[in-house]
């Protein structure tokens, strides 16, 4: 079952460390809008997966972030947001963890949800039968010279 929070309103985000983010909803939109941003589409081919998950988080941070909380500059005075002050902010690695794990990982658990459901009973693999021994059962059939 898919578990649809209706509501469209910003919500804080506590990071750790006394940051909080004011962020809007993980939608759709948001994530489209994350893989037009100029610095992922400026990502080279041969990019690795940790470089592009780190360029697409910071874009997805500087759209959806409204405000935020407990962070200041070197002299501990407060800051405005910007974007290359969320750029900075996950560039502290256990800030980038988190938004990854609470903010991101939320837009991605309908693929999971999705990955361990049975298939159908009249889809493609309604009637296939399995194939694979298991490996106690091929052990066992093995002759011994």
């Amino acid at each position: 079952m898919i578990r649809l929070d209706l509501s469209n309103e910003p919500a804080w985000l506590d990071l750790g460390h006394g940051v909080r983010l004011h962020l809007h909803p993980l939608t759709t939109a948001m994530m489209v809008a994350s893989r037009n941003d100029p610095a992922v589409a400026a990502l080279n081919e041969d990019a690795t997966d940790e470089e592009s998950a780190l360029v697409f988080a910071k874009a997805l941070a500087r759209n959806a972030t409204l405000d935020w909380e407990g962070v200041g500059d070197a002299e501990g005075n407060v800051i405005p947001v910007s974007p290359e002050g969320i750029t900075a902010l996950l560039d502290v690695w256990p800030l980038f963890e988190a938004f990854q794990t609470k903010y991101v990982a939320k837009g991605l658990v309908l693929d999971a949800e999705k990955n361990v459901s049975p298939p159908l009973p009249n889809g493609s693999s309604a009637g296939a039968e399995t194939t694979v021994k298991p490996v106690k059962a091929r052990a066992r059939s093995v002759r011994k010279p």
